[in-house]
Formats: C-alpha cells, structure tokens, sequence
C-alpha cells in the first residue's frame, strides 16, 4: 500500500499512502495502512509527498490523513484527483498543495526534489531527498519509456547530477524480467493496426489510470473513422480531470454511451473499465447483457489492453469465457502481447538507472518476496549491497555503518467498513479473549496454478502471546491443504482453508489464539 515513513531525529514525513482491495475477503473491501505503530512509536509525518495519482500510492489518504492534518504535496494530476477524494469524504483540500516536477522544497531537515519519471500515469515521480549527510532516492513507480505519448520522456542528466548516493529505495515489480519495459508508443501503432483490421463494434478495457493508452485509442479510433464513448465511473473521473490539466486536448469528441445504439456497429469504438474482472465495472455488465445501453454481438471484439494482476487470473477467465458466449473475439496479452506494455522497469531499466546514480546501497520495495529477492541479487551482480528484503512493519536505520533492521512490528490488517477504518476482525470469536489466547498474524502469499494454489516465498508470521507453533510443520500442511482445496478466487480459498486452519491450530496449540490471515496473490515464477 505504499505508505513509507522517513525519519531524522524527531522529524518524520511520509511517501505516498495507497490502498489495495481484499479480495480474499468477502465483498472485497479496500485495506488501507495500519497507524497504530506510529501512534505507538510517537510517530507523526509532518508532510505528505505524492510519487503518483495511482490507488495503490494515494487511495487511503483521504482516510488517514485526517489523523495527521499535514501538508499534502503532489504534481497536478495526483492532486486533481486527491481533490475529488476529499470532496467525497466532505474535507477541505487546503493542505493539498501542487508542485510541479524538478520543483525542489524544505521540509524541516528534509531537502526534497521532485524527479520526473515515466510510468503508465502521466507525472510519476521518483524523490530525491538529503537530510543530515544521508542522501536518498526513492524511485515510486517508473519505467524508461523511450516514446510515453504524454509528457516528456526521462532526462538522464538529472539523475547522473546525482551519484553518488546513498540509498536507493527501489520498485522491484518486474525484476526478475530480463529486457526492457514497452514503450507506449509501440502500443499505439499496434492499436491503430488492430482497429483497421476488426469489423464490428469494439471494446478495450484498460486503466482508466493509463491516460497514454487512452488517448492512443481515442487517435487510433479517430484515424479508422470510429467514434469514442467512455464507460465505467472512474474512466470517467480521470478523463475530465486530465482534460482540465490540458493532457487530453486532442482527444476525439466523446459519444455519450445512450447514444451508442444509434450508430453503425463498425463506427463505434468503447473505452470501458473492468479489464481485472471487477464484479460491478462496465466490462463485466456487458459480458452479462446487463448493461443499459448496449449488447455485445457476434463478430464484435473485446480487446483487454491491461496485464492481470496476480489473484486475479479466474475472474478474468470467467469474464472472457461470458464474452466469447455471446459470439466477441478477444484479444489480450497471451495472444497480441504487444497491445498491452508494463508500467515498470525490466532488469536493462534497472541498470542503465542505477548506472546513472549509483547508490552504494538498495533497499527493494513494492513487490512480492520473489520480487525482492531477485532485485537484490541484480544489486549484487552490479557491485550495490542490498542486504534487506523489507516487510511491512519493519523500522530500519540507515547510517554511515549501512542499513539495518531496528525492529519489526506485526500489522493487523485495518480494513473499510461502513464508511469507517476499523480492524480486521481476523478469525477468533471474541475481541476480549485476544490478550488470553495471544494473536497469530499470517500472511500468505499464494499464485494460481492451472489446478488449484500454491505457495511461493516465506511464511510470514508473526506472534504475540500465542502457543509456539512448529512453523515446518504447519508451512507442510498449508501446501497440502492448498493443492486440495478447489477455489476459484480468494475469497472462496479463504473461505475453504478457514477452519482447516483452525482445525490444525486447535490440534497443535495449548490456547486457540485469534488469528488474522492475509491471502496475498503474487506472480507465478514461471510468469517471471
């Protein structure tokens, strides 16, 4: 979820502060970062810095920041759409405050700079920051997009002024990937290509977040004589925002989708949300014939110009299989890869950026364990130490000794409900028997195989005044249990493994604690 503390002496500040959706939960409610270690810790940013306008960097600050009343500090997009947030929960946008990137700022001991980047959202920044002698560059989200549609690309200049540094806090997304990241631009052509050759209507699902990707239909849509219309909220949302920063100027006048019915089947192109399989988004109402304004046919095609994020492979499968019912042709990235180009840096991105700055050290974030892992060992092959692979809730120091980990605090998931922040409830039955019985933390990092789940990387547990567990013994049985159990999404692998879990807890355990499970989706490694 993005939410990383930087502290020197007493005076802290915050980078992002995003959310992610559960879906091993029933409904899928948003989870957004846990405060109380800070409040413990007597930790309390006094500023906010916004890499991006991404949900996972900035979908829990209109829930969080409340609690800090600090300064916000994000590039024009990120703050449009951090406005809209707040208007939502009926919050003065005051402390959100633009800056525009190469902008530089003091913030107590803090020196900061904002550094463009590219990425799949116009404005993406990496920040530099000094405080004390420490130097530190914290990457967000990035690729080298040597043709990214909108904005500039990156200046190698500006990070080569920098070497050398200290730390380098990195996004470790597509590490294991050898090559480089597409470029937009490609996309784009093969766009306009795949338009020219399809007959009937036509429907491309993307992030509404990829404003690159959808003015490069809305051009390639204009060039094979089709008109555009948009479906889905949030779509919506980020194309009059962009259009009010003047990124969308030339963007094709839009059809209001009441409309769609009355043009020729082979003049409409649609721009819709729902490529992730979202239960309630445009594409999954089309697939279903629920949508009030048009009805997908025969010989139309629905082209998915998004890769799918992990956990959610079965419900994407589930949609494609309602879409080819009703008689679409699909195009994804299994059979037209080169419609769809990742957002982040592959292993050649990685090298020629830290070429270019040279961190004596590596800190690798935003990615699973796997992620991690084979972002350190490139560290390493370029002669940079990276000797932390970081979890949520560790507090780790930097100094002219290196970097190390202080301590690590267990986070209970803090979820969404009923328009409030609450505490998971975990698994236990009463709140008032926790300290009694102690906590058990688990977090399970599963990916989808064509039969069932399996595990990849550690274990993550964590427990406090709970009975000691033969963790071998119970990571043995969780992979027994997940190779049996039939699921199709998370949320009915959590259902399924619930009381297994409980079960084998209640046989291994003096005292059943109160357990809070976390099933997190990552890559296949045969993906990577």
């Amino acid at each position: 979820m993005n939410l990383t503390l930087y502290g020197h002496g007493d005076h802290w500040i915050a980078i992002d502060c995003g959310m992610m959706i559960r879906q091993d939960l029933p409904s899928a409610p948003l989870q957004v970062p846990n405060t109380r270690t800070l409040e413990e810790l007597a930790i309390a940013p006094k500023a906010l810095f916004i890499t991006h306008g991404h949900e996972d960097h900035i979908g829990a600050v209109a829930w969080l920041w409340p609690k800090w009343q600090c300064p916000i500090y994000a590039t024009p997009l990120a703050a449009g759409l951090l406005r809209h947030k707040f208007a939502e929960h009926s919050l003065s946008s005051a402390a959100i405050r633009v800056i525009e990137p190469g902008e530089a700022l003091e913030e107590g001991p803090f020196t900061l700079r904002y550094l463009l980047m590219t990425h799949s959202i116009p404005e993406s920044c990496a920040i530099m920051m000094q405080a004390g002698d420490h130097r530190v560059l914290h990457t967000g989200d990035w690729k080298l997009d040597p043709e990214p549609l909108i904005g500039a690309c990156v200046d190698p200049s500006h990070f080569q002024a920098l070497a050398p540094i200290d730390l380098l806090v990195g996004d470790s997304t597509n590490a294991p990937l050898p090559g480089s990241a597409g470029s937009e631009g490609a996309v784009a052509k093969a766009l306009e290509q795949t338009l020219k050759e399809c007959e009937g209507r036509v429907v491309v699902s993307c992030f509404a977040s990829n404003l690159a990707r959808v003015w490069a239909i809305g051009q390639a849509a204009a060039r094979n004589g089709r008109r555009v219309s948009l479906m889905g909220r949030s779509m919506e949302r980020m194309v009059s925002v962009a259009r009010g920063l003047g990124y969308l100027d030339d963007f094709p006048a839009l059809v209001p989708a009441q409309d769609l019915g009355y043009l020729p089947a082979n003049e409409v192109v649609v721009i819709a949300t729902g490529s992730q399989g979202e239960p309630r988004a445009a594409l999954q109402r089309l697939a279903q014939r629920r949508h009030p304004f048009l009805d997908l046919e025969p010989g139309d095609t629905v082209i998915f110009s998004a890769k799918a994020i992990p956990g959610n492979e079965r419900p994407i499968a589930a949609l494609k299989k309602r879409l080819a019912q009703l008689g679409a042709t699909l195009f994804d990235e299994t059979n037209h890869p080169e419609l769809h180009a990742t957002g982040h840096p592959a292993q050649e991105e990685l090298k020629t950026l830290y070429r270019w700055v040279r961190p004596r050290l590596l800190l690798p974030v935003h990615g699973e364990m796997i992620h991690q892992q084979a972002h350190q060992a490139l560290a390493e092959e370029l002669g940079i130490q990276a000797p932390l692979a970081p979890v949520n809730g560790d507090l780790l120091t930097l100094d002219q000794e290196g970097l190390r980990l202080e301590a690590r605090y267990p986070q209970h998931p803090h979820v969404v409900d009923q328009n409030s922040v609450v505490a998971h409830p975990g698994l236990g039955t009463r709140e008032s028997d926790a300290p009694r019985r102690g906590t058990l933390f688990l977090a399970l990092p599963v990916y989808a195989t064509d039969t069932g789940w399996q595990r990849i990387g550690r274990l993550m547990l964590d427990s406090s005044h709970s009975s000691p567990i033969d963790e071998e013994s119970f990571s043995d049985w969780l992979d027994e249990r997940l190779e049996e159990i039939e699921a199709d999404t998370l949320a009915e692998l959590r259902e399924a493994l619930t009381p297994r879990m409980l079960s084998w807890l209640d046989d291994h355990c003096r005292h059943l604690p109160d357990v809070h499970l976390q099933i997190m989706a990552t890559e296949s490694p045969f993906n990577a």
